[in-house]
């Protein structure tokens, strides 16, 4: 798949990802998609995200994951993107160290 296209299914994916958060997440916590890598083959992509507090990450994790089917179908009915990858979802610990080392300069 060339770079150009993989870019832009990962800006539809992440697009998606964080209107689904919203209308179908939990408002105890508030879940922001940070990142997706689509594989070099198109055929996976991961979708990292950080969640507010900290200590619902795991909560989040399991939502998505048991989401994950019903996600796929969203993104097939809201998009054109021909074959969805298969979806896995990864809490961002990149992003959450990131924001400490600001905290702490």
């Amino acid at each position: 798949m060339r770079d150009k296209k993989r870019e832009i299914i990962a800006e539809i994916l992440h697009r998606l990802a964080s209107k689904y958060a919203l209308e179908e997440g939990s408002k105890a916590s508030l879940l922001t998609i940070t990142r997706v890598e689509i594989y070099p083959s198109g055929k996976e992509a991961k979708i990292f995200f950080t969640t507010l507090p900290e200590n619902q990450e795991e909560t989040a994790l399991k939502f998505l994951e048991r989401k994950t089917p019903e996600f796929q179908r969203y993104v097939r009915d809201q998009s054109r993107i021909g074959i969805v990858p298969h979806i896995n979802f990864k809490i961002d610990y990149g992003e959450r160290n990131r924001q400490r080392l600001d905290t702490l300069s």
